[in-house]
């Protein structure tokens, strides 16, 4: 590839850090978007991140970031004060870079040219890579939701589990923890894994050896069209962009109900303060309070 592009990471903010329209997507968080990781040395003139909150996924973006620019190549990245913002500057830093730093809208936005030598570079990358999880042998990223334990919402939902039969999905599917328990039941047929994150999705595909599982990188809120599913399981995020967002909940519980068969069930875990109560009640038949401990609540809804 020869260094005439320009690349973003994330979704892009014209006001903070302008990029071009034709800008290559990084993002692991947006459908479609090319792997960092794939993209040979020094490829792109330009590149521009939405710096990720976690220390150690936002140190890995910055270093892929300064290995895919071409020399003399610039690099602007860009993050909330309190989401990782006020500790752009050193970070860059570190990895040999000379920075121009500004601050707008509660963010700072780093601007560095690409330095002859990176120090740090390949330690950076190796910290930020896929890993497998001594414990268990399941493989895992940074900056994948809950990457390096076992989330108490999804371990709320695997006590409380019945053996299903049947076509089934995992919406929101992360590593593919939900889906092994599934998949235990030889009852089960298929079992469709849906997940935004292609890091997770990745990471699944490695953890989920079955050939009853299919893996499909999308965004629930959007469909992912699947129908007629005897069952499906899910652990729905509830932040975006930092914040809570108690719609993306609702709108798994939607896209649920649009996917599931007559007489199909849903079960989901949520925190205990989100109020899906009236959600299920209008997109479901019957719904089932199944368990509620730990600042969690498990309910079974069927349509």
């Amino acid at each position: 590839m020869s260094a005439t592009h320009t690349a973003l990471y994330g979704q892009p903010d014209q006001d903070l850090a302008p990029s071009a329209a034709d800008a290559v997507q990084l993002s692991p968080l947006i459908v479609g978007s090319t792997d960092v990781a794939s993209i040979p040395d020094e490829s792109f003139t330009t590149v521009t991140v939405r710096a990720p909150a976690g220390a150690v996924e936002r140190r890995f973006v910055l270093a892929q970031s300064l290995r895919v620019l071409a020399g003399g190549g610039r690099l602007t990245a860009f993050a909330p004060k309190d989401r990782g913002g006020l500790r752009l500057k050193k970070e860059l830093e570190a990895l040999g870079c000379e920075v121009g730093e500004s601050a707008r809208r509660h963010n700072r936005i780093c601007l560095v040219v690409r330095p002859q030598a990176i120090p740090g570079l390949d330690q950076a990358i190796a910290a930020g890579a896929p890993r497998q999880i001594a414990e268990n042998g399941l493989w895992t990223q940074p900056g994948v939701f809950s990457w390096d334990r076992l989330d108490a919402g999804t371990n709320a939902l695997l006590q409380v589990l019945p053996e299903f039969s049947g076509v089934g999905a995992d919406f929101g599917s992360g590593i593919g923890l939900l889906a092994l328990n599934v998949l235990a039941s030889k009852k089960v047929t298929k079992l469709t894994l849906v997940e935004l994150d292609r890091r997770a999705l990745d990471a699944s595909r490695r953890n989920v050896d079955d050939p009853r599982a299919e893996f499909v990188w999308s965004d629930v809120r959007h469909g992912a069209g699947l129908k007629d599913l005897d069952f499906v399981v899910s652990n729905p995020p509830f932040h975006e962009g930092g914040g809570e967002d108690k719609t993306l909940g609702q709108a798994f519980i939607r896209a649920s109900a649009d996917a599931l068969r007559k007489g199909g069930s849903l079960w989901i875990v949520a925190n205990r303060h989100l109020p899906y109560e009236a959600i299920l009640a209008e997109s479901f038949a019957k719904v089932r309070l199944v368990a509620e401990s730990g600042g969690y609540k498990v309910f079974e809804a069927r349509k």
